[in-house]
């Protein structure tokens, strides 16, 4: 198999994305690599957005969601959903409150409530902070490393820029009562201004409308500008790059081969795979001898499935992997050359 270089990945890279099945070992993988570029010299960032955060168990020390120094050149972050989602409405209902009439703040509250169950509205809240970390993490980080949500979840954020104009716009037809929201709705929708969401929207864009409609539009059009830069960041090979990590297991292997596909269909790059948790040598006995056959069954059925794409194997390790000590020692196996 093309052997991974993750030395390289962290040395030459300014953002890495590591993402897989839950329960693969991506938070442990995230960890590790994060602070073996630190222990490189690189000053690193390391960012959950999984909703069900698992970086302060890794580090065996509470974090949150404010950004907590963990060793030299290592700092860690864990974004809260539900926290940026209110935020997030919240931004959205002071922009909003200053052109609805009395008669449609009603409507306009009850559309907001909605909207925070709606499906896409944690990724959109996400998204919109992620731009924000990626934006000022250029001039104090050299590498961010985001520990992804399960699969599913990541595939979504990873897509809202496109259908982020429609958002926009169903949002802006709840309240829309005159011929200028209707003007907005003209400027932000697909096959018009914006051709396609992932290229930068022109100036002309707020060209023609009077100053209230321009208020109105403005803060709808830089965030999808914001939402642009950010997608182009994730698809230049030389920034960004996403590494997978799964098990030597069907389920793993058929998510990991589905997201591969959607991802360079997507134009993100895929730097690779690391092949968590399988069984050393050294294991003894029936049990181990069966399990490893149906092992060696899957790793073939791997390489075929995820073949040219570079991999690495990481041992199943005796106890968990938590703390500080035990992260270095699985940084030093994952990044090991023997």
């Amino acid at each position: 198999m093309p052997e991974l270089n993750l030395h390289d990945l962290l040395s030459q890279h300014r953002q890495l994305m590591v993402g897989g099945k839950g329960g693969v070992g991506k938070t442990t993988v995230a960890s590790a690599l994060a602070l073996a570029a630190a222990n490189l010299g690189r000053r690193t960032l390391l960012v959950s957005t999984d909703p069900a955060h698992s970086l302060a168990d890794a580090f065996d020390r509470e974090i949150g969601n404010r950004e907590q120094a963990l060793a030299v050149n290592l700092t860690a972050l864990e974004v809260d959903p539900e926290q940026e989602v209110d935020e997030h409405l919240q931004r959205v209902r002071a922009q909003m409150a200053r052109f609805a009439r009395p008669d449609q703040r009603s409507a306009m509250e009850h559309q907001l409530k909605l909207s925070r169950q709606a499906p896409g509205a944690q990724e959109a809240a996400l998204l919109e902070r992620l731009t924000t970390i990626m934006e000022e993490a250029r001039e104090r980080f050299d590498l961010v490393v985001f520990d992804t949500a399960p699969t599913g979840h990541t595939l979504r954020l990873l897509s809202l820029p496109e259908v982020m104009a429609a958002w926009s716009e169903g949002l802006l037809r709840q309240h829309r009562r005159s011929e200028q929201l209707g003007k907005v709705l003209s400027h932000l929708t697909p096959g018009r201004d914006l051709d396609s969401p992932v290229n930068t929207p022109e100036e002309h864009q707020l060209a023609g409308l009077d100053d209230r409609t321009r208020d109105l539009a403005a803060p709808l059009i830089e965030r999808q500008r914001r939402f642009q830069k950010a997608r182009r960041l994730l698809s230049d090979p030389e920034h960004s790059a996403f590494l997978f990590v799964l098990t030597p297991e069907r389920l793993p292997i058929l998510e990991t081969e589905r997201a591969v596909h959607s991802l360079k269909e997507a134009g993100i790059p895929v730097a690779g795979a690391v092949v968590n948790r399988v069984l050393p040598d050294g294991a003894e006995g029936a049990f181990f001898q069966a399990r490893r056959e149906r092992e060696q069954r899957m790793l073939q059925e791997l390489a075929q499935r995820l073949d040219p794409l570079p991999r690495r194997q990481v041992p199943l390790f005796v106890d968990d992997i938590q703390g500080r000590s035990a992260l270095e020692a699985f940084a030093s196996r994952l990044l090991s050359t023997s």
